[in-house]
């Protein structure tokens, strides 16, 4: 299976893959966000290590059940040849009604086939007030002309 752009990266190849990411991320389905990694992809998210796609597809799926009404931004930080590191700020709230904005830094490696094979990364959540969101289009993919993290100021 390939999953293009393919490294090396470029500038505008890497800045595919992160919108990809993000996009894949924004529509919050397990299943078929686990198909952008490789089968024994190593993650380490926060203080949690997985590995592999079926660990992938379930933290996934718990994630997005405890994280309601998540919207996600990434931006490319650097990139050089296999790798890319990006930035990312996303928004949620949990069952109680508290909303999050979490930032956090992605370490990315990929394969020769464009798949990720490792993932690291290291978030913080900080509670926000409701009014204080960012993020207001509707679910799934951020619009075109949606301000990105420098936009925003974050």
């Amino acid at each position: 299976m390939s999953r293009p752009p393919l490294p090396p990266f470029t500038d505008e190849t890497a800045a595919q893959k992160a919108r990809m990411a993000e996009d894949g991320w924004n529509g919050r389905d397990p299943a078929k966000v686990a198909l952008a990694y490789t089968e024994d992809s190593i993650w380490r998210n926060r203080a949690e290590f997985l590995q592999g796609r079926s660990d992938i597809e379930a933290f996934l799926t718990r994630k997005w059940a405890r994280e309601l009404d998540y919207r996600l931004i990434k931006e490319v930080w650097t990139h050089n040849a296999n790798r890319i590191a990006v930035r990312f700020a996303y928004e949620w709230h949990d069952d109680g009604g508290q909303w999050f904005r979490s930032y956090g830094n992605e370490n990315w490696e990929f394969d020769e086939h464009g798949l990720m094979r490792r993932r690291i990364a290291s978030i913080n959540d900080l509670p926000i007030a409701g009014s204080d969101r960012k993020y207001h289009w509707p679910l799934g993919r951020r619009p075109d002309d949606h301000p990105g993290l420098s936009d925003l100021g974050l």
